[in-house]
């Protein structure tokens, strides 16, 4: 995980602070303090003039602003009118048009350029005390567009890159509550985002375009902010409390692509019947959840002979590990899953025109789940060069769990779990790996089935089949009709066994 992820996630509420509503009294500059203090607690440094009369402060030429390291992220926005209702609550107005203008400095290379937001004039509603203040915005359209942009001084032409986002019917709640560790907590829904994306080469023929939409869209959030001496030192953040929690889910949604690399073009569309996004960060690690449900993916180019469609009832990933250093044994895991992956006939005639395989769906699933410790900060830059110059043990793994191993294609089927430990002050036994102990158990259904029919089709020689069948009967043991099992020991005198019998 990089460093600007996590200040990124800290600096998305400024735009959508929004909740609901509370019962005391607020007033405009308690309002543009908390927003001040919010955006200085995540590394900003904030500039902006402020003229203020009869209960309304309008707040103009805002400057955010970071360096970290010698890079460097400004963004400077329009005006704002902090405008008490006269019951406690407090009116955020931006323009109908609001300009927002950003500087990125980093690793040498120089990027700006100006956003613009539009809405329909909605407000934000702002009401609660100082130690805890709720934000409501509701607003049926709104859109970010890229006005211009500047790279390393030379101005992108208007025709060579665009991107619009629009959003209709957007209600956003957050809940600030302001302290020695400041939180919120947030929901949005939207009924749609559509994208739209190209950029082209100038005086080039490379180039791409992407659009399409989510519908149906969730979020939520929650988020503790600790105050810590430097906010950008992402280390002491998490070691004193930061923690993020988010999840995202839309019904469902499209993408279009076409470009263009030199000769070659390509075209891809996909489609799905929803997903979901859960993200995690804490002292404890990272962590990631991404499923999307039938999924579709239509493609054709000029090195695709034909057009190929694919579709996948469910696809998914996660992703677990810590990102601090500690003593103790940390969580990891890692995972992925490819559920009714289904191709085209007119593939499967390619490498089976009679029609001889199988042509059910297939499956890869991969579960893996785990503890370990960290030797080293990864958010912390010189730590992790000292690790990538070999001056420092990244980490050692301690135990590892197979939760599930499925693989099916063709009629065959594997399917496996397991668990195992490591001794790392062993690194003799297994050529300088840490000593495993554990079992894992196995199982292969319609295996020669499988093998026999590609055979008949020529795919595989007689010979190449013989010595597949030998090592099955090495490692495996009958089970039924064309079943097979296998359970893998490695036990503490670091002998391993195939169901009993010693290899090594």
């Amino acid at each position: 995980m990089s460093i600007s992820f996590v200040r990124k996630l800290g600096a998305v509420a400024p735009v959508l602070l929004i909740a609901q509503a509370a019962h005391a009294d607020v007033t405009a500059q308690d309002v543009w303090a908390d927003w001040k203090d919010y955006m200085s607690s995540t590394g900003y440094e904030i500039t902006a003039t402020e003229t203020e009369s009869s209960g309304k402060l309008t707040v103009s030429d805002i400057t955010m602003s970071m360096d970290v390291e010698g890079d460097s992220f400004s963004m400077t926005m329009g005006s704002l009118d902090f405008i008490e209702n006269g019951n406690g609550t407090v009116n955020v107005v931006m323009p109908t048009t609001f300009p927002m203008s950003f500087n990125v400095n980093a690793d040498g290379d120089a990027i700006s350029g100006d956003l613009l937001y539009t809405h329909d004039g909605s407000p934000m509603v702002v009401s609660g005390d100082t130690s805890e203040m709720a934000y409501n915005y509701t607003v049926a359209t709104s859109a970010i567009s890229l006005a211009n942009l500047v790279i390393d001084g030379d101005a992108v032409p208007a025709d060579a890159i665009m991107l619009n986002v629009n959003v209709t019917d957007m209600v956003s709640n957050t809940l600030m509550k302001i302290g020695d560790v400041r939180s919120y907590s947030q929901t949005m829904t939207m009924a749609s985002v559509a994208y739209d994306f190209m950029f082209q080469e100038p005086e080039g023929d490379d180039g791409a375009a992407f659009n399409g939409a989510l519908q149906g869209l969730e979020f939520t959030g929650d988020m503790t902010i600790p105050e810590v001496d430097d906010p950008s030192d992402v280390a002491a953040m998490l070691k004193a409390g930061m923690a993020y929690v988010g999840g995202f889910t839309f019904e469902s949604g499209n993408t279009n692509v076409k470009g263009s690399d030199g000769p070659d073009n390509f075209d891809f569309q996909t489609s799905s019947n929803g997903g979901a996004i859960n993200i995690g960060l804490s002292p404890a690690g990272v962590n990631y959840d991404v499923t999307q449900r039938d999924t579709t993916l239509n493609m054709m180019g000029s090195d695709i002979p034909f057009p190929v469609s694919l579709s996948m009832k469910e696809m998914g990933m996660n992703f677990a590990m810590p990102l601090t250093k500690s003593d103790e044994e940390q969580d990891f895991a890692l995972g992925i899953a490819l559920r009714e992956f289904a191709v085209p006939d007119m593939l499967w005639g390619l490498i089976d025109p009679a029609g001889e395989l199988p042509r059910d769906p297939a499956n890869l699933v991969v579960d893996l789940s785990g503890k370990g410790k960290l030797f080293f900060d990864l958010v912390d830059e010189e730590q992790m060069a000292a690790v990538e110059s070999g001056e420092e043990m990244p980490g050692e793994v301690n135990s590892l769990s197979i939760n599930e191993i499925l693989l099916s294609v063709a009629g065959a089927e594997l399917t496996g779990d397991g668990a195992f430990t490591f001794d790392n002050t062993d690194l003799e036994s297994f050529d300088g790996m840490p000593a495993p102990e554990g079992e894992a158990s196995l199982k292969l259904v319609g295996a020669n089935a499988l093998i026999d029919k590609l055979i008949g089709m020529g795919l595989v020689s007689e010979d190449d089949a013989m010595g597949a069948r030998m090592m099955m009967g090495m490692f495996t043991v009958p089970a039924g009709d064309d079943t097979v099992t296998s359970k893998i020991e490695v036990n503490e005198e670091g002998h391993v066994l195939a169901n009993g019998q010693r290899l090594k």
